[in-house]
């Protein structure tokens, strides 16, 4: 199954255009969905999860038209937002129970089956009758993912999962999101590169409501190779290079600033080759779109 997006666009009443014309073709597996905070992820994850309505475009799930299906959507969608709402003093099974319920599982054999192996699933089966306002942050993203999990769901999308998350929970978390995705289309919207670098084969960047890339992680190191160029600087030197080149990260290493630019040849005698990563990738797709003027 494929979920394909044509034209999709959004503008906010305050002039904001959160989409611009976004055409995505995503298949089953893990997609990354990666942008900086207010770039439009969230405005396309709550379109595509029947929260909001689009002004222009079309997505197809198989069959069911997104836009105009919604009821066919939704028996078909597990949506974790950024943040849910849950009954803080209900224990994590008696709240999966009652959302299970609620999407139509009336036999009471079947829903208990159900909300025990959700719970085995996600690791959570010891802490059943504990109430979730007692749940870490990462216990509280596996109570998400599990009530995300009922209805045997066809599409999966995950907002911001990990933020916040120590790095056990958020390993667990990764290993949890791989076993889910192999059968279904999973959408994970995420603003953290390494998300995107550990989990997906296939990955979007988007920004200011533009799509700036579609395809394969590895793909898009490729047209990084010999372009990409490190340097250590004086933090007093930092303004000048970014005036002078096209300058896509900077980190500081033992307090000086090591910087990251894109050039097709050296750029000076100071700078050595680099080795490109993803967020090479992620802040060079940004930078160059800002310095593109838009049609």
């Amino acid at each position: 199954m494929e979920l394909v997006i044509q034209g999709l666009s959004k503008t906010y009443g305050n002039g904001v255009k959160a989409l611009d014309n976004v055409s995505l073709t995503i298949p089953t597996g893990l997609f990354g969905l990666l942008g900086p905070n207010g770039a439009g992820k969230s405005t396309l994850m709550r379109i595509l999860a029947t929260l909001q309505e689009a002004d222009a475009g079309s997505a197809t799930l198989g069959t069911i038209d997104v836009l105009r299906q919604k009821d066919e959507v939704r028996k078909v969608l597990g949506y974790l937002p950024q943040e849910f709402g849950v009954y803080p003093r209900v224990s994590a099974a008696d709240m999966l129970d009652h959302i299970a319920m609620l999407k139509g599982i009336t036999h009471n054999g079947e829903r208990k089956a159900l909300v025990d192996a959700l719970l085995q699933k996600v690791n959570l089966w010891e802490h059943r009758k504990r109430k979730i306002a007692g749940f870490s942050g990462g216990m509280k993203q596996r109570f998400g993912i599990a009530q995300a999990l009922i209805g045997e769901p066809k599409l999966i999308i995950v907002d911001e999962p990990t933020a916040g998350l120590d790095p056990g929970e958020r390993n667990r978390f990764y290993n949890l999101l791989t076993e889910i995705g192999e059968n279904v289309v999973v959408i994970l919207s995420t603003h953290i590169v390494q998300d995107v670098q550990e989990l997906c084969s296939r990955m979007a960047i988007i920004n200011k409501g533009r799509l700036l890339y579609a395809g394969a992680p590895a793909d898009a190191l490729k047209e990084l190779n010999g372009r990409v160029w490190e340097k250590a600087i004086a933090k007093s030197e930092l303004e000048v290079y970014d005036r002078q080149h096209t300058l896509i990260s900077n980190k500081l290493v033992a307090g000086r600033p090591i910087i990251h630019v894109l050039s097709d040849a050296r750029p000076d005698d100071g700078f050595i080759p680099a080795e490109p990563n993803l967020e090479d990738v992620f802040f060079s797709a940004i930078r160059t779109a800002d310095l593109t003027p838009v049609a």
